[in-house]
């Protein structure tokens, strides 16, 4: 099995966050979007995992590449590095890895988060995991038919077609076969809105006689925006498989679910809950709760609430000498 992950997009809805590291390695309890893609999928595999190839931009750096062959590393599988030098959309991206498209193979955007309570059927030509969502004029969708098999794929429909959207996850029997699919667009220069799909592909090869079937997802998990980052952090939390409390505590309570990297401080405060802290940061005099804190920041004398905080942040607030009387309120 061969696990494809595009994710050349700096994501842009959740700047600043992603102005100085891409959207996949931000961290969320402990550990960044893509090693929990990785993650997920590899539970869903019962044959061995040969390779990761990940699709990114040049100029992301060594030092984000490094991270990645890390992660390929704790799965004990070959790494590939792939460039993606213009954003032409999502078949154009799975291409760039076009020499690890053979046999079985995975494809897993690298913003996707999902419950993975199943195992890949194997025996199909292709499985298009989906969600039911209310809106889902934003996604692209499928519509099945009787049997359960796919018969039309749709790229973020202006009218109502379907309400099960595409999670960004996909396993092919063929990758060879893919390959030649996704070629074939890009000498044909068949594009929609511009941009090479992967869902042109699969409606090319569905139109051929490939049998594909949809996956559905218990949860998907959305790191859209910041709002969405936070709820998805809290969900994540909640399920009780990260949560951990290995800080360093002085007069200080933590209300669980909460990550609490080892080397983390957390002095006369309140921690929790749905609170995620990396590596390195402290917390002073402060009431923390829903939130999400990176590497190496420092808050003090602060009340937060539904936040991202990036990494090497310093955040102050004051502290007062009051005298307040009764009855008044102060925001």
């Amino acid at each position: 099995m061969n696990i494809i992950v595009p994710m050349a997009g700096w994501g842009s809805r959740l700047r600043p966050h992603t102005l100085t590291v891409p959207k996949p390695m931000l961290k969320i309890a402990g550990k960044s979007i893509v090693e929990r893609l990785i993650s997920n999928i590899s539970n869903t595999i019962e044959r061995p995992l040969e390779s990761i190839s990940f699709i990114i931009r040049e100029d992301f750096g060594k030092d984000i590449e490094n991270q990645l062959l890390d992660i390929a590393a704790k799965y004990k599988t070959k790494a590939y590095i792939c460039y993606q030098q213009e954003p032409l959309g999502t078949g154009h991206a799975i291409l760039c890895a076009q020499e690890q498209l053979q046999g079985n193979v995975v494809v897993g955007f690298a913003d996707t988060m999902f419950d993975a309570d199943f195992k890949i059927d194997t025996d199909s030509d292709a499985v298009i995991w989906v969600k039911q969502i209310p809106n889902p004029e934003a996604f692209g969708v499928i519509k099945l038919d009787d049997k359960g098999a796919i018969i039309e794929f749709i790229e973020k429909p202006k009218d109502f077609i379907s309400d099960l959207a595409i999670i960004g996850i996909y396993f092919f029997k063929d990758g060879q076969n893919l390959k030649e699919e996704l070629q074939y667009l890009i000498d044909k220069d068949m594009r929609e809105k511009g941009e090479y799909q992967l869902t042109t592909a699969m409606e090319h090869m569905r139109q051929k006689g490939k049998i594909m079937r949809a996956g559905q997802v218990k949860e998907w998990l959305d790191c859209g925006n910041k709002n969405a980052t936070v709820e998805s952090n809290t969900a994540i939390l909640q399920s009780g498989k990260d949560n951990s409390a290995d800080g360093e505590y002085s007069n200080s309570t933590i209300i669980q679910p909460c990550y609490i990297e080892y080397g983390v401080k957390i002095i006369q405060s309140v921690i929790g809950p749905n609170v995620s802290i990396s590596k390195g940061s402290v917390v002073k005099n402060s009431v923390v709760s829903n939130a999400i804190i990176q590497e190496d920041s420092y808050i003090e004398n602060k009340v937060i609430h539904n936040a991202m905080i990036g990494s090497k942040v310093s955040i102050i607030g004051r502290q007062e000498d009051l005298s307040v009387g009764d009855y008044n309120q102060i925001q």
